[in-house]
């Protein structure tokens, strides 16, 4: 099958907003409803592995639904998709704010995360219409994106749930995630153009693992679906059992767990939206993204031999003022070295991606990093859960770290194989002229 694109659209200020828009949604969505989850759940009579689960669920559908989304997306065009996934958001939002019960809370988390995985058309799309020189850069943008929504949602989610309402308290923020995504796919009618051309409907469908055969035999793409495994399971590893680890550690309450994840989410959003792009073209994609690996992997061997204590007190008298110290007041300044290099992992992947694919299978390779990464939010922190409790606290940051140096050689790996091709690919041209 051969889906040529469309003569790319010039690409206006107002759509590059809708796209950065999709991405934000989904992210202000997913943190408006985590910080109520497990409240939500509790006025649903739920037990503690049931609320679990529903976080499970939401990652399980987006493991399925980014090949499936990415695919279509190649098939009939990048907008329809689109549409398609706000609308499940709209809809699984709702429903949300409605079950009577929490396996019916467990399916319709189960449903949102099918429609949001929408992450690899919007990443098509940016690869439809920039040069490849120039897609670390607007990759970097949708990160930001997630980091910016990473702050945002929790934030909303926290301010807007009023438990003193009853069953309306909980829903209210879930309320403003159903009319969020209503809003994005408003933009998309309005603002987007088609990128792509639909494919012939008389094509023979590809297998639904041919995507996966293709990456399996492409040797940037399989290097890099390995490297979004393995810091996407260190980093979601790290954030499953980083409250239980802080609190044994240093006392800390939710508070402080809170505001360390949004320091996250800062860096996350600064680094991408200014810096990512602008390293990628000096240094090279893969030597940014294994730079980026090791950044993380040092962050957390740093959380592990952070010391325990740093002050005999907790206050320090200063003349005649009594100041807190708040113990462990380095692990969000570790936290940041660590969001540095998370940061500069998913736009130079995404990059890597498509400067690999054909164009009509780049929506198909980057639905399966996306599948790559829900898998990794998983089965991460079970492993993690087993690690912290089998071995020990500090067991999760330690063996995420260790596999962030296996990443970061793959990921040089894959940028030598994509310079070989280049030179293959130019050598008939020079022997032509």
């Amino acid at each position: 099958m051969t889906v040529s694109p469309v003569t790319p659209p010039k690409v206006r200020a107002p759509a590059l907003a809708v796209l950065f828009s999709v991405v934000f949604i989904n992210l202000v969505g997913f943190g408006l409803v985590v910080p109520l989850l497990p409240f939500f759940a509790q006025s649903l009579k739920a037990e503690a592995w049931q609320i679990t689960l529903m976080f499970s669920a939401y990652s399980l559908g987006q493991f399925f639904a980014e090949p499936f989304w990415g695919r279509l997306s190649d098939r009939i065009g990048r907008k329809p998709v689109l549409l398609a996934t706000l609308a499940a958001n709209t809809v699984g939002y709702l429903m949300l704010a409605f079950v009577p019960n929490i396996w019916l809370a467990i399916a319709v988390r189960l449903f949102t995360g099918l429609g949001a995985g929408n992450i690899s058309t919007v990443q098509g799309y940016v690869a439809d219409v920039t040069p490849p020189e120039q897609r670390a850069g607007r990759m970097g943008l949708i990160g930001a994106a997630f980091g910016l929504g990473f702050i945002v949602g929790p934030g909303l989610g926290g301010l807007l749930t009023q438990p003193q309402l009853g069953r309306l308290g909980y829903q209210l923020p879930i309320f403003l995630a159903a009319a969020l995504a209503a809003m994005a796919a408003v933009g998309v009618i309005v603002f987007l153009r088609e990128s792509r051309a639909k494919a012939d409907p008389a094509a023979a469908r590809p297998p639904f693992l041919a995507g996966l055969k293709d990456a399996r035999t492409n040797p940037v793409v399989s290097r890099v679906l390995v490297v979004t495994l393995v810091y996407m399971a260190g980093f979601s590893a790290m954030e499953s059992v980083f409250g239980l680890w802080s609190e044994s550690r240093y006392a800390w309450g939710a508070r402080e767990v809170g505001l360390s994840f949004m320091i996250v989410g800062v860096i996350s959003t600064l680094n991408q939206g200014f810096f990512a792009g602008r390293l990628a073209r000096r240094f090279g994609e893969a030597r940014v993204l294994a730079t980026g690996m090791l950044l993380f992997g040092a962050s957390l061997v740093l959380q592990v031999l952070a010391p325990v204590a740093w002050f005999p007190a907790t206050r320090l008298e200063l003349g005649g003022l009594s100041i807190p110290l708040v113990q462990g007041w380095v692990i969000p300044l570790v936290m940041a070295v660590g969001a540095c290099g998370m940061s500069l992992a998913m736009p130079n992947i995404s990059a890597m991606i498509s400067r690999a694919s054909p164009p009509d299978r780049q929506g198909a390779m980057l639905g399966l990093n996306m599948a790559s990464s829900s898998v990794a939010r998983i089965f991460g922190p079970m492993v993690a859960g087993a690690l912290f409790s089998g071995l020990g606290h500090d067991w999760p940051f330690l063996v995420g770290a260790l596999l962030t140096i296996p990443a970061a050689v793959m990921a040089i790996n894959a940028g030598r194989a994509i310079r070989r091709g280049q030179v293959a690919a130019e050598a008939p041209a020079k022997s032509l002229s």
